[in-house]
């Protein structure tokens, strides 16, 4: 049974997507981008402008669930606050849309594609490349939406296992 996912990289300037086709073990891209948002806008502004993009976005691709990464916490409170909102936003989106909505801790995401929880960029889109031939995210923002979808295809059917795991990596952290 193939099935389509989105993976949601979330920021308040610009929030990562990527969407998938699973069918067993084979992963095929299917689009992948970055929605923004204005800097010079209310903070209220700005967050109705990100739900509005990826609202259109998961209406365009169609997607039977969602994945997000959960938020790090940042030495300054208020970028910490501020990326937790956009986060909030970010899991609405599919959410309101009837999608059910995973989340998974970047070390975790990184230990799923390369095997090491703290892995560096260039090997997550080394892997990312293996795994989805022909996939050529724009941004950073694009290529770790997409590395938070292929974690989510490996770990989607195993809920308690993600759930410890999660758990393990914080713990680690």
């Amino acid at each position: 049974m193939r099935i389509r996912l989105i993976g949601l990289d979330p920021g308040l300037r610009r929030s990562g997507w990527g969407v998938i086709e699973v069918e067993g073990s084979s992963l095929v891209h299917i689009a992948s981008g970055a929605v923004t948002s204005d800097a010079k806008a209310s903070l209220a502004d700005r967050l109705s402008q990100l739900f509005t993009a990826l609202t259109e976005v998961i209406s365009t691709y169609q997607p039977a669930e969602a994945a997000v990464e959960e938020t790090f916490v940042n030495k300054n409170p208020g970028s910490t606050l501020k990326l937790g909102q956009a986060r909030g936003v970010v899991m609405l989106a599919p959410a309101l849309l009837g999608l059910p909505v995973a989340e998974y801790a970047a070390n975790l995401v990184k230990k799923s594609l390369v095997g090491n929880g703290h892995a560096d960029k260039n090997q997550v889109q080394a892997m990312i490349n293996i795994l989805l031939p022909g996939a050529k995210p724009e941004t950073a923002d694009a290529a770790d939406a997409l590395a938070i979808v292929i974690c989510h295809a490996h770990h989607r059917r195993a809920p308690a296992i993600t759930e410890a795991l999660n758990v393990q990596q914080r713990q680690s952290a």
